[in-house]
């Protein structure tokens, strides 16, 4: 499995990152809010939807965790979502960018959990970066947004 880097400058860049992301599955202790270096970042186990949808072979899918990186972030806000329940998983459905203003940079950056959970980062700017952490593993099926598999590689 060929490793994804992907870094995004606007809303339609981050788009891009969010399709490689739907599905991924995460936990609140991976994922941490840094308020001094103005950043967020997350480690999510990414399921290779890439691959998945030109395979011919539909029975051999491949997993990664990838870490994704948010940048110039001004605060940090969550919806439905429970730090204290550390390993409870989380499966993420989408990553979305709302400007202040149009023609703005300043904006909203919502990361869109199943179950109604939201985690809104204000940020200065579009400055994002998914990288996938080598290696891989294979997976027999494909997420259906409830997977319980965060821990499959550590």
């Amino acid at each position: 499995m060929e490793n994804l880097k992907l870094i995004a400058f606007d809303g339609e860049d981050l788009a891009v990152i969010s399709a490689h992301l739907q599905d991924a599955t995460l936990r609140a202790e991976d994922m941490a809010y840094l308020p001094r270096q103005k950043r967020f970042a997350a480690i999510a186990n990414r399921f290779h939807w890439t691959r998945a949808l030109s395979e011919d072979d539909r029975s051999d899918f491949q997993q990664c965790q990838s870490a994704l990186r948010l940048e110039r972030v001004l605060g940090a806000r969550l919806t439905g979502i429970d730090l204290e329940a550390r390993t409870a998983v989380l499966s993420l459905l989408a990553v979305q960018y709302a400007p202040v203003a149009p023609d703005e940079p300043e904006g909203f950056v919502t990361l869109y959990f199943t179950g109604g959970g939201a985690i809104r980062l204000h940020v200065e700017c579009v400055e994002a970066e998914l990288r996938d952490l080598p290696p891989g593993w294979q997976k027999t099926r494909v997420p259906d947004g409830q997977d319980d598999e965060p821990g499959a590689r550590r």
